[in-house]
């Protein structure tokens, strides 16, 4: 099943996230692809109340590896958990820019989001730089290595990766069907090379980076693309119900 992951980032308070999804969930009842929102941490009570008895999921924007401690500021897997968050975005280029978030950190949160049963969504991609020396390969190839360190087979089949690249988030600039499919290409040869081809084959590869309305089906489609990581679309009512019924078209 595709998939349609909104990444909100930090807009909507609390009251317009549940707006929002009274709003969405009649328009995505029927959907062939699994819809989920990665909504700010303090909506997310609210939007997991709001999402009940319907087919849309829960994400958070990110999480802390140790389950608790002297961590100003930060939310443990285990507090997401209790809360009903099923996925968890990580390793975000925005993360990466603003926060110091490395490849490190990625396998640290990812292995504790799996040990609290909720999905990773392990983000990663080359800035325009790397494009244009044309190491874009080479670079995701060492991200997904080190985020999926100690990881087993069992934990990387039911895991989703996004490729975003950085120069197509918030730009308006789109990698060409063609390049989003190429590397989402080597990020499943590369699990794999690393794994076998059955992980390979379950582990959902999303595409991210100014996905919007008129270009979904024509990512979706690709053979090695999954579904989509959507920013600022996926704030947008009427756009993200067009992604998630890409095909209905």
């Amino acid at each position: 099943m595709k998939m349609a992951a909104g990444n909100w980032k930090m807009n909507k308070t609390p009251n317009e996230a549940v707006e929002f999804i009274q709003n969405l969930k009649d328009k995505v009842k029927d959907a062939e692809t699994e819809v989920v929102v990665a909504v700010p941490y303090v909506a997310i009570p609210a939007v997991v109340e709001t999402c009940k008895g319907t087919n849309i999921k829960v994400g958070a924007q990110n999480v802390h590896w140790e389950d608790s401690g002297a961590y100003t500021g930060e939310v443990s897997c285990s507090m997401l958990k209790e809360l009903g968050v099923q996925y968890v975005i990580i390793g975000h280029s925005e993360r990466r820019e603003y926060f110091a978030e490395t490849d490190e950190t990625v396998n640290k949160k990812a292995h504790a989001i799996l040990n609290a049963g909720m999905t990773p969504i392990i983000c990663c991609g080359e800035s325009l730089t790397q494009r244009e020396q044309g190491v874009t390969k080479e670079h995701i190839r060492y991200q997904i290595k080190i985020a999926l360190l100690g990881l087993t087979k069992e934990q990387v089949s039911k895991l989703v990766i996004a490729y975003e690249p950085i120069w197509a988030i918030g730009t308006g600039k789109t990698a060409t069907a063609q390049q989003a499919e190429e590397a989402c290409y080597v990020i499943r040869e590369l699990v794999k090379e690393l794994y076998d081809e059955e992980t390979a084959e379950s582990v959902r590869i999303l595409y991210g980076g100014s996905v919007k309305a008129s270009n979904a089906k024509e990512l979706f489609d690709m053979p090695n693309i999954d579904g989509g990581l959507i920013g600022g679309a996926s704030l947008k009512l009427d756009e993200y119900v067009a992604i998630v019924n890409y095909n209905k078209a």
